[in-house]
């Protein structure tokens, strides 16, 4: 299991944006590279970080990576970050040009002067709007934990300082519950000894195993993907607390690659991926063509207003991971 110390997500973030750069990450692609016959650069760079512990993160972007490279007649070169902090100097230093981000990264990314546009928002399952929860988890048999008041003094998992619901939603939620003053790491660390687990899955077993006694990870990592995979029993965690409906995870462009590329890149997430598509295409069979490590379903059309949200727990928090 990762697991972090309390560290600044700036350095983090060089750090892993230092390893996309050496690792090979393409060049910027600004309006004036050179381009395939459909007007799109030979090379496009995706970058996204695994909301679990992975070693083979590209395998659950094979379909999308598929349908892109055949829309666009591009090579797509993946590229997996250490934390979300990596993609988010990588689009800043126009080193990434498609990035799947976290709701909380995605505002990071724009407050720290990346220029990107949002090419559409995952959904769960087909009819479903883009959006997900927090949970605040302890283990089932904790009978004297039940709220977020009873973090207090407690050993709790955090998932990353960008995470959006492994941190800033639960930041916000502890300071409703009166457990700490703000979102600052001096407040959290006067309140309860954090640890920063690194992903939802590493938190969620943290919990379960006793190395924290309470923590938090979002709906879907606990109620489904762990259960599914045998990593946690039905029952073993309970929930303690909720989040409001955050927005959802959003693929986003760098805007180096110039209008006209966007325009066409909006059009092909926001109507042509989802499972039916990938599948009536012969990229994938069933449940091979959920995509991401979130699992998802599809894509549909999102406004940048609709991490607005995001931005302003940003402001209630004060949390200086808002700035990067």
């Amino acid at each position: 299991m990762k697991v972090f110390t309390r560290r600044s997500l700036a350095a983090a973030g060089f750090a892993a944006a230092l390893a996309l750069t050496v690792s090979g990450c393409s060049g910027s692609h600004s309006e004036s590279t050179a381009r395939n016959a459909q007007g799109f650069p030979e090379t496009i760079t995706l970058a996204a970080v695994p909301a679990e512990n992975s070693t083979d993160l590209k395998a659950s972007y094979g379909p999308l990576i598929k349908l892109l490279e055949h829309e666009t007649g591009s090579k797509v070169e993946f590229k997996q970050a250490s934390d979300y902090a990596g993609v988010v100097e990588g689009m800043i230093a126009k080193k990434v040009d498609l990035a799947f981000f976290g709701p909380f990264a995605y505002v990071v990314a724009g407050t720290n002067g990346a220029h990107l546009t949002p090419l559409g928002a995952v959904i769960k399952d087909k009819g479903l709007q883009p959006g997900y929860k927090s949970y605040g988890l302890t283990r089932a048999d904790q009978s004297n934990i039940n709220g977020l008041k009873d973090f207090s003094g407690k050993k709790v998992c955090f998932v990353d300082p960008g995470s959006t619901s492994g941190f800033l939603y639960p930041t916000a939620g502890l300071m409703e519950a009166g457990v700490i003053k703000s979102g600052s790491d001096g407040d959290i660390s006067a309140a309860m000894k954090p640890v920063y687990a690194g992903a939802h899955d590493a938190s969620a077993l943290a919990i379960a195993h006793g190395d924290c006694d309470a923590g938090f990870a979002f709906d879907t990592m606990v109620d489904k993907t762990m259960i599914d995979k045998g990593d946690l029993k039905p029952g073993q965690l309970k929930t303690v607390w909720k989040s409001e409906t955050i927005a959802g995870s959003v693929f986003a462009a760098n805007n180096a690659l110039g209008d006209e590329v966007i325009g066409k890149l909006k059009d092909i997430f926001a109507n042509k991926i989802d499972i039916e598509k990938l599948q009536a295409a012969g990229y994938c069979q069933g449940d091979a063509c959920r995509f991401t490590d979130e699992r998802a379903w599809g894509v549909v059309a999102v406004d940048d207003s609709a991490y607005n949200g995001v931005r302003h727990v940003c402001e209630v928090t004060g949390s200086k991971k808002c700035k990067g």
